[in-house]
């Protein structure tokens, strides 16, 4: 058990050494969105907008997270689907649960 323990936190360590990822983008076209950013200190969420017709996602401080615009927490999640290194994680930490428990 103190196995897993271990395993958790090192893993979450190595989550937050890379700073947060986001989708960045300004379109028309939600699918085309696929320009990934490193969000600078300072910047603790992912943002999504749509005005007019236009669709815009970066980064953005936890305290500007109003109405309209649409927050969330963990890398790349204001896309639609989970891709990458976030989805690995998630089956490598499902993995890592099974063997253990």
């Amino acid at each position: 058990m103190q196995l897993c323990g271990v395993l958790t936190v090192l893993v979450m360590s190595l989550c937050t050494a890379h700073g947060l990822r986001c989708y960045s983008c300004v379109t028309t076209d939600p699918k085309s969105c696929t320009n990934i950013i490193t969000c600078p200190a300072g910047l603790d969420r992912c943002s999504s907008v749509s005005a007019l017709g236009v669709l815009t996602k970066t980064c953005i401080s936890s305290n500007l997270c109003v109405s309209p615009i649409s927050c969330c927490q963990g890398d790349l999640c204001n896309g639609a689907i989970p891709t990458g290194p976030s989805a690995v994680l998630l089956l490598v930490s499902s993995a890592i649960i099974t063997l253990f428990i």
